[in-house]
This record gives C-alpha cells, sequence and structure tokens, in this order.
C-alpha cells in the first residue's frame, strides 16, 4: 500500500482488491444499508462494487438479500424507538426517525424485489423437492410391481 496523494488519509493499495472484499461489504451492507459506507469498510471503490453487481448474478441476488436484511434491521429499529419514545442515542445524539421512515419509503421497490427473489427461489426448492418425492414414489412403484411379478419360487421348487 501506499500513501494517498496528498500525504494524508487512509494509506490505498497499488493493485488489486482486498481478499473477502465481498463478505466484507455484504456484511456491512446488511448492517447499514449504506453502499458508500460498505464500500468504504471492505475497502474498495463503489464502482468496483456496482460494477461486480452487473456482471455476477450470484453476487447481485446476495447484494439484495443484504439490503433487504438492512431495511428490516432499520424498520425494527425505528418502530422500536417511536414505540418507546426513544429521541436520542446513548451518546445524546438525536435520532431522525423522519430520514429514517422516507428511507424506508424510498428503497420499498429494491425490498419488495429481494423478497420476491427470495420467494422465488424457496418456490423452486418446494417444486424440486416435490418432484424428487415423485420420482421416488415412482420408482417405489415399479420396485414393488416387480416384485409381484415374480413367480413365487418357494411353491414350485421343490428341490
Amino acid at each position: 500500500m501506499t500513501k494517498s496523494e496528498d500525504g494524508g488519509g487512509k494509506p490505498r493499495r497499488r493493485f488489486g482488491v482486498p481478499k473477502n472484499w465481498r463478505t466484507t461489504f455484504l456484511i456491512a451492507l446488511a448492517e447499514t444499508s449504506n453502499l458508500s459506507a460498505s464500500a468504504e469498510r471492505a475497502d474498495i471503490s463503489r464502482s468496483w462494487v456496482n460494477k461486480t453487481r452487473r456482471e455476477d448474478p450470484s453476487f447481485a441476488r446476495q447484494w439484495l438479500a443484504a439490503l433487504c436484511e438492512g431495511y428490516d434491521n432499520l424498520e425494527m429499529d425505528v418502530l422500536n424507538r417511536l414505540r418507546n419514545g426513544e429521541t436520542h442515542d446513548p451518546d445524546g445524539k438525536k435520532h431522525d426517525n423522519a430520514a429514517a421512515i422516507r428511507l424506508l419509503s424510498l428503497h420499498r421497490a429494491d425490498v419488495a424485489r429481494a423478497r420476491a427473489l427470495r420467494d422465488n427461489d424457496d418456490e423452486e426448492a418446494v417444486l424440486e423437492s416435490i418432484d424428487a418425492m415423485i420420482d421416488a414414489m415412482r420408482a417405489r412403484a415399479a420396485a414393488n410391481a416387480a416384485l409381484l411379478r415374480e413367480p413365487e419360487r418357494d411353491e414350485h421348487d421343490d428341490g
């Protein structure tokens, strides 16, 4: 790593991407619902993260799942604060519940899409399970039919 051009701040990498940046990014995204903060925590550029999301469908699904989890967490935090009348965090900083609610409203479509993808995956798994069950039942039925077609050897074999 080298120092940044202006001589201060965080050192930057010369080349490559950090090892395991995806895991770090996704965990941070689930915690914060914030692309910039998550990319910074993973020590990766936002443009690289977006490029990866466009090019890797698996990462795009994981991104949506993390974002969905993050919004679920935010929603629960806001609900808890509103129910308990908490107006400030432990450090005395005022909660901006209105901004949190606006954020949730703005990203409702993303969350709905993530949930639809998750539900679709669940539906596919159920259908695959049903198909496997039917295949197993057919195999047992064929084996039973074969057993019933076999002549009774004990009755015909006298030795």
